[in-house]
């Protein structure tokens, strides 16, 4: 039978009729689903696809309410259209962005407002915070306190970008409930709303991730996807590159300079992804049977491949990139 119990970890309705749907539990009294049971003991992960439709249904109806948003963003796979979710949510909004521990430490947080403020996208306020290091966490409580309209505060964003690494943050730091949301740096963890009461004048409500459907995290095993998302501080690589020169990222892309003065190319990856400079790209195949796309680079871009990381490029040039089918990459004026 199913009732009308929520798993604690990912929201679904919990049932115990059918093993193969999402939400089964082998006893009703359970708490969170068979799923989030296995994934946070054993690490297993069962994939449950869903559409993006079906997700962005969830964020009107959050659009209809009055309550605060908190859009949560990471600072190394920022989603393309970050003004996507202005057409969706017209709502009070903080953006959060988070994971600034894996940027170099060189970076400043000033500039990477200054930065999202020039979008002229409009938030009430950009707060830069690590969940991993628990940095700003405390202003954030307290923004969101003086911007709240209710005691609901919305959570959103893409997957993968922590939304609840910062909420089981909030619980640890602020409450003494024990609930936990199910963490994985898969896809569609959270598969429905859930309610998590941190104290008298806060519930979050932690909305599913909408998926990138062009994110190499579609593309790679588990294995491979924790090796190429950063835990620690990033060390940024620098190749400086002539006309007809290459670089390739281990089986996952090749980047050919064909046209420009000499260049500077520096890498912001994982510290555990390999890269090889080639010194002629005519004498070497390697990874051309992957799909090309061309780019003409305008001074101080950004070269961003969806899930892996950015490639900041200083002068002008064209670059010609080999990807598998499927993977978004775009440019960008330079973030840092």
């Amino acid at each position: 039978m199913s009732s009308e119990k929520r798993c604690q970890g990912c929201g679904v309705l919990l049932q115990d009729e059918n093993v193969l749907q999402e939400g089964y539990t082998t006893n009703l009294e359970n708490d969170i689903c068979q799923r989030c049971f296995r994934m946070k003991n054993y690490g297993e992960y069962q994939v449950v696809t869903k559409s993006n439709d079906e997700y962005i249904d969830i964020l009107k109806d959050v659009g209809k309410t009055k309550d605060l948003v908190l859009y949560i963003t990471d600072l190394i796979n920022l989603e393309k259209n970050i003004e996507q979710i202005r057409t969706i949510i017209p709502n009070k909004m903080i953006l959060v962005l988070n994971k600034i521990d894996v940027l170099p430490k060189s970076v400043k947080e000033e500039k990477l407002k200054a930065y999202f403020e020039k979008l002229n996208i409009h938030f009430e306020e950009i707060i830069v915070i690590s969940t991993a290091k628990n940095y700003n966490i405390d202003y954030l409580l307290k923004r969101i306190k003086y911007f709240q309209t209710s005691k609901n505060v919305y959570v959103v964003g893409h997957t993968n970008a922590g939304k609840s690494s910062l909420i089981n943050k909030l619980i640890k730091n602020y409450s003494d409930k024990t609930q936990e949301l199910t963490m994985s740096p898969l896809p569609s963890t959270t598969l429905s709303t859930v309610n998590i009461e941190i104290n008298d004048y806060l519930t979050l409500i932690d909305t599913p991730g909408l998926v990138d459907n062009g994110s190499i995290l579609n593309h790679v095993d588990l294995k491979t996807m924790k090796r190429i998302s950063p835990k620690t501080e990033i060390k940024p690589r620098t190749y400086q590159l002539k006309k007809n020169q290459s670089l390739v990222i281990e089986d996952f892309l090749r980047i050919d300079y064909v046209e420009g003065e000499r260049n500077s190319f520096t890498l912001f990856l994982s510290n555990e992804i390999k890269v090889k400079r080639l010194l002629n790209l005519f004498h070497n195949q390697e990874l051309k049977d992957k799909n090309k796309v061309t780019y003409s680079i305008k001074y101080d871009e950004d070269l961003v491949i969806s899930g892996l990381g950015f490639v900041k490029i200083v002068n002008k040039g064209v670059i010609d990139v080999y990807l598998d089918k499927g993977i978004d990459a775009f440019t960008r004026r330079s973030l840092i």
